[in-house]
């Protein structure tokens, strides 16, 4: 995938967790993002698809999430949470993008964002949902 389209999801992960923390209006957290960050090579289109797109189909997500946690979602880790969200959002409505960078994606950005070890626990978590959720794309992609 492109950079620029890198860059919108982690652009999106820290608005998706700023938007988890303060509870402001989706649309609000997107126009200041625009404002105040440096967006110059992201995907604008895209973050914009990923920020609304989890925010309209945000219980949807979470029901796909729920059964492959180990606690409650709101007893995950707030940046591990927006990750899975968005990550999840993907797997589901953008079928456009393999299932293999939409993981990927989700992994650089809890290596940057989230915790020590939360990489492994999003790996987990959404190795699980993109069985779910991706189960002909995975039985046709070449085996390792």
């Amino acid at each position: 995938m492109s950079n620029a389209r890198s860059k919108a999801r982690r652009s999106a992960v820290q608005a998706l967790y700023q938007w988890q923390m303060a509870g402001e209006n989706i649309s609000e957290i997107h126009d200041q993002f625009l404002v105040e960050r440096e967006m110059a090579k992201v995907d604008l289109e895209y973050f914009k698809v990923l920020l609304h797109g989890v925010a309209g189909q945000l219980e949807a997500l979470d029901q796909q999430i729920k059964p492959f946690l180990d606690r409650d979602i709101n007893s995950v880790d707030p940046v591990e949470r927006a990750i899975l969200r968005m990550a999840t959002f993907e797997l589901v409505s953008r079928p456009d993008v393999p299932y293999r960078v939409v993981i990927n994606e989700a992994l650089e950005s809890a290596k940057m964002f989230g915790a020590d070890q939360s990489h492994k626990y999003v790996n987990g978590v959404l190795d699980k949902v993109a069985q779910q959720t991706r189960q002909l794309e995975i039985q046709r992609a070449p085996k390792k």
